[in-house]
């Protein structure tokens, strides 16, 4: 059943309004892929209302995989083994749930939908990248690019995570006064010993799921034009493209996925996240170990789940179906707005923060996908980097970012959160509580727009969080 608002796809079919007016489109945030509202925490569970009847079981048999727990090898189960020997989680679902936002660890408890990105200050002499301006991290010797929380039977986990919270008073217009919290990182009980001087802690949460496929679809061309390296507009935003390598396609790609932009193609992110979380192999990503280092030896070779072929322990159809489930997420619909949300959405121009969170794309021609073609999307990203500032930055370069970059989040669902996931922890490691305090964390190129909102009035500063909170 298709479950895109009838009166919506008539305003899509229509001619679509300029940027600087309301646009009823924009109550279809995903174009004819925009699903119904369910009122619930399946928000972003949905299958994009475009996709064709006869895909919807792929759909669902992708869900199914998503959600599926590996075991470790040997296994009677021989679809489902292979997990690890080191890994974050058992299966997609663990970090993504509900396909929503993941958060930092509460005291006490373990990271299941966060993880910690390490490296090691880059070495003096480096050879040229895989594509123009890449910044590779340098593993730890023994612990590798990404820390792993948990180990099958008789491998000990890597380290735990642990996170100590400061609380930082804010003024703002008004006389009112915000509170952020400042994270300080910790990894506690190294199993295989000290890591390299100067070690690099990057934590990430999971990011929300849906619109992927869309946001895949936008053209490079399109996002490529709406960066200024050099700010040669003089308006203070000088965000980058991200030229990475695509390990799917064999050459270097536009990055556009990941808080570093650091995976140019769905195939590309699921073999990563296959790889380094659950230390499984793909076709993508060949090592049956995962993210073993040669310091682990007793990891390198532990039993695995490969077919006697010597195929991946992924089966192929099985990967497609993950990448076709996450392709076709759809966006929930946004409620018609009240004239608090259309000031606020003027004011999220006015105080420049459309600057990069650009309202809207259309996506191009996809052979094979027209579900994802041609449609006129409202994400709020440009999926370009931008220099975010001290507060934010973790002085870690990867794939085309420095240590202060990241890419620029789409905003589409940002409202559902608390129903989806539980919580309303947002920015890349979740320290920020709420909207407002997303925004009281920009810094560097998004300085001026952040200082614009504190010295907003409170009435206006209220229309926007709740323009921001209707998406």
């Amino acid at each position: 059943m298709r479950l895109l608002l009838p009166a919506v796809a008539l305003l899509l079919a229509g001619a679509v309004a300029a940027d600087d007016g309301p646009d009823p489109a924009e109550l279809a945030p995903g174009g004819t892929a925009t699903v119904r509202d369910t009122g619930d925490a399946r928000a972003f569970s949905l299958p994009s209302a475009s996709l064709a009847l006869e895909r919807q079981f792929d759909f669902k048999l992708g869900d199914g995989v998503f959600r599926k727990l590996w075991v470790s090898s040997p296994s009677s189960t021989t679809s489902s083994d292979g997990l690890g020997p080191l890994y974050n989680a058992r299966g997609c679902q663990s970090c993504h749930l509900r396909d929503g936002r993941g958060r930092p660890p509460e005291p006490g408890e373990p990271a299941s939908s966060l993880l910690v990105r390490l490296s090691v200050p880059p070495g003096q002499a480096r050879g040229p990248g895989p594509a123009p301006g890449w910044l590779p991290a340098d593993p730890d010797p023994t612990y590798g690019l990404q820390l792993q929380t948990f180990g099958i039977a008789g491998h000990p986990a890597e380290g735990r995570v642990r996170v100590d919270w400061t609380e930082q008073p804010v003024p703002l217009a008004g006389g009112e006064t915000a509170s952020l919290r400042r994270p300080a990182w910790h990894i506690a009980d190294w199993g295989y010993g000290p890591p390299a001087p100067g070690l690099m802690l990057s934590p990430r949460v999971a990011p929300p799921m849906i619109g992927l496929g869309l946001l895949e679809a936008v053209p490079a061309a399109a996002i490529r034009a709406g960066a200024d390296p050099e700010d040669h507009d003089r308006d203070g935003i000088s965000g980058r493209a991200a030229d990475v390598w695509s390990a799917h396609l064999g050459i270097p790609a536009l990055g556009r996925f990941g808080w570093k932009a650091q995976a140019p193609t769905l195939p590309d992110q699921v073999a990563d996240a296959f790889a380094a979380d659950m230390g499984l192999s793909t076709r993508i990503n060949p090592a049956h170990a995962g993210e073993c280092t040669a310091a682990q030896a007793d990891c390198r070779t532990a039993p695995h789940g490969a077919p006697e072929d010597g195929g991946p322990e992924v089966d192929p159809r099985l990967f497609e179906l993950v990448v076709f489930y996450a392709r076709n997420l759809g966006v929930p619909a946004r409620a018609a707005p009240t004239p608090q949300v259309m000031r606020g959405r003027a004011l999220f121009r006015e105080t420049g923060c459309a600057a990069c969170h650009r309202p809207s794309f259309t996506t191009g021609a996809i052979p094979g996908r027209p579900e994802h073609s041609h449609q006129r999307i409202w994400p709020y990203t440009d999926l370009l980097l931008h220099d975010m500032g001290e507060g934010l930055a973790d002085h870690r370069p990867e794939g085309a970012a420095d240590g202060r970059e990241w890419r620029t989040p789409p905003l589409w669902g940002l409202g559902h959160t608390l129903r989806v996931s539980g919580h309303t922890q947002l920015l890349h490691d979740g320290r920020a509580r709420s909207v407002l305090e997303a925004i009281l964390w920009h810094g560097g190129e998004a300085q001026a727009a952040r200082d614009a909102v504190a010295a907003l009035p409170r009435a206006e500063r209220a229309a926007l969080l709740a323009f921001l909170e209707s998406l």
